[in-house]
């Protein structure tokens, strides 16, 4: 019986620190899922030469779109944001939170480039197309 006891509590014990854990990675689960998918979701072998031949227009953009709808939509509650020691205003705060997820973006990118995702992700290699079909 002594042995069921025991048995029960590390049982016990296991489930409360998978809560525990949980409930710490839980409000990240938004940056972790954004890094999941920049890192082994895109192909950055073929983004890198869109990017190149003039895609990071387009990219940077959506940021500056995102950043003013953003500030619009969602100002915060005292007016301003609190950054690194520093009080800045809505639109600055919302332009340093679109960099830090741009930055991130560009080392998913980065890492996958490296070759240190090689071994998950495994993108079809697609044949050329031929140039009389553009």
């Amino acid at each position: 019986m002594e042995l069921l006891t025991s048995l029960w509590n590390v049982v016990v014990a296991v489930v409360d620190l998978l809560v525990t854990l949980a409930s710490t990675l839980w409000p990240w689960a938004p940056l972790i899922a954004w890094i999941a998918f920049w890192t082994l979701a895109v192909d950055w072998v073929k983004l890198r030469s869109i990017l190149w031949s003039g895609g990071i227009i387009g990219v940077l953009l959506i940021a500056l779109v995102a950043v003013l709808v953003w500030g619009c939509v969602a100002p915060p509650a005292d007016g301003s944001h609190f950054l690194f020691g520093l009080q800045v205003s809505n639109f600055v705060g919302k332009f340093v939170y679109v960099t830090g997820l741009l930055v991130i973006v560009f080392l998913c990118g980065a890492v996958q480039l490296s070759g240190c995702c090689d071994r998950y992700c495994a993108f079809p290699k697609d044949a050329d197309e031929p140039a009389v079909a553009h």
